[in-house]
């Protein structure tokens, strides 16, 4: 006997395996003793009312149930077999290449930067020193932008592929189980790097190959077809199959595919800026609280506003979070955020951003041309460092210079500007309105404790590059798989993953034709 029952419990009854049972089995109107197991199947925050509620969906049962283990699958021998070509180890990427595996090819990673260990250094140079190397930073090296950015893993992105396979994926190689029931899974950035790593060590074991320090500057195309690749330092890798899996920061690529006149189309973006609360502010706003509950964990928020006919948002929201410098070149500066797997940093953060507008460009660069000139400018008004131009909360609201700035968790430092003179107009206007009506609808939000930093703009690949719908190939050069998030078909770890897979599957399907 098997039942499934939803039950509302306090977030300390929550976290009482022996209470949950019970209020599970008087849910599914059992009698407590035939109860053998209680499962949790899904569980998420319901802070509606007054008291905050644990919502837990619980599988009971009256037999003892194994403990579910989920190890890494056994991968089959790939040393002697065809090869695929993938560009970038991001989710996409890394999931591209265990798919492959899986269908018996030999997947041959090419990565711009370093892996999880080395790139930690440049990361060090970025925070401390103000240099960013091009090549190794929070966007490229092991594991994409997703390693040192957060791990959030909730999608929206349910018709594109199995989730579930996804999150399987990562619990077999180090993240915690409770991804698997959480409703906004998170991993947290100090864990993703031994996860990434056992990643890539599964898939050289099974004989797929991962070249770091290979930035990819050619295309290898023979009779309309993919023949290869070329990378700086002068090697060829050859294969008829090449996912392009590089991130939505590879401008170098969108420039090649353009030069080359393989077919890229300009895509929408949002652009904005971070904005960091003291989290207590935004505990007390969604918790009804004073002090937050220690069995709860640090609040988050999600808001979007309609102004003048432009969507204003929150993204990528980073309870007890770090707002981390993302820029890809040392004459920018960007910002992003992240949190380590307790989330237990003082601070808040979250990008606030507008769909950039269209402006009827013909150019499919001229929304990477958008970015530049904003991230330029950032690093400008922050003194040509990585240091972030930063407004109190308020003063930007009212266009009013602050003349000090509060504290915050953005590594290199900020420095006091009049960030809305800063910001494209359309977005700078859109913004301030946008933070007005946010202040209605969560009371505390809008205070010149929290503080605006610039510029949050890489919030998705300014570019899209087109494929068929079935093959998954660019309708213009056969062999070639655009996928994940630089090339305008994901939005995060989990929608990017399953991108990757879908380009392996439809590899193997091409593999398998006659040729």
């Amino acid at each position: 006997m098997d039942r499934v029952v939803d039950i509302a419990l306090s977030p300390r009854e929550a976290s009482d395996p022996v209470i949950v049972r019970e209020a599970a089995a008087q849910a599914a109107d059992l009698p407590l003793e035939e109860v053998r197991a209680s499962t949790v199947l899904k569980r998420s925050i319901d802070a509606r009312s007054k008291l905050p509620l644990v919502r837990l969906r619980v599988q009971v049962s009256d037999q003892e149930l194994p403990a579910e283990n989920i190890a890494p699958p056994a991968l089959p021998d790939v040393h002697n077999a065809d090869p695929v070509i993938i560009i970038g180890c991001g989710p996409a990427g890394l999931f591209a290449a265990l798919r492959c595996i899986e269908h018996g090819l030999r997947p041959i990673i090419l990565e711009r930067g370093k892996d999880v260990r080395a790139r930690r250094r440049d990361l060090a140079a970025i925070n401390k020193l103000h240099v960013v190397d091009g090549d190794s930073n929070y966007c490229f090296g092991e594991g994409g932008a997703g390693t040192y950015s957060d791990g959030k893993l909730y999608t929206r992105s349910h018709k594109r592929g199995d989730i579930r396979s996804v999150l399987d994926t990562l619990v077999a190689y180090g993240a915690p189980p409770d991804i698997l029931i959480d409703a906004h899974p998170h991993i947290g950035t100090n864990k993703l790097p031994g996860i990434i790593t056992g990643m890539r060590e599964a898939i050289e074991q099974a004989g797929g190959v991962v070249h770091f320090n290979a930035r990819v500057t050619d295309l290898l195309i023979q009779n309309g077809g993919m023949s290869g690749v070329l990378t700086a330092d002068g090697k060829e890798y050859l294969a008829p199959a090449v996912v392009l899996a590089t991130g939505h920061s590879a401008r170098d690529v969108f420039s090649l595919l353009h030069t080359k006149g393989i077919r890229i189309e300009r895509k929408e973006f949002a652009m904005g800026v971070r904005i960091e609360h003291p989290q207590a502010i935004i505990d007390a706003a969604q918790y009804h609280c004073a002090v937050r509950d220690p069995y709860l964990p640090p609040a988050s928020y999600s808001m979007v506003q309609q102004v003048r006919g432009l969507g204003v948002y929150s993204f990528c929201m980073c309870p007890g979070g770090i707002i981390a410098p993302c820029a890809t070149a040392n004459d920018e500066v960007v910002t992003n955020g992240w949190s380590p797997s307790k989330r237990n940093n003082p601070f808040a953060n979250s990008g606030v951003v507008v769909t950039a507008p269209m402006n009827n460009s013909d150019d499919p660069l001229g929304g990477v041309a958008y970015q530049r000139t904003t991230e330029h400018a950032a690093w400008i008004a922050g003194g040509k460092r990585q240091s972030a131009p930063a407004q109190r909360m308020e003063d930007f609201i009212h266009g009013v210079f602050s003349r000090d700035l509060p504290e915050c968790s953005y590594p290199p430092g900020i420095v006091p500007y009049n960030v809305h003179e800063l910001l494209p107009q359309e977005i700078a206007v859109r913004l301030r309105e946008g933070l007005k009506e946010f202040g209605k609808k969560m009371r505390g939000y809008r205070t010149n404790e929290a503080v605006v930093v610039a510029v949050e703009s890489r919030t998705s690949s300014p570019v899209r590059i087109p494929r068929n719908a079935i093959s998954l190939q660019h309708d213009q050069v056969e062999g070639l798989y655009p996928c994940g998030e630089g090339a305008g078909y994901a939005g995060g770890i989990v929608s990017a993953a399953m991108d990757g897979q879908r380009a392996a599957d439809a590899i193997h399907v091409h593999y398998r034709k006659p040729r």
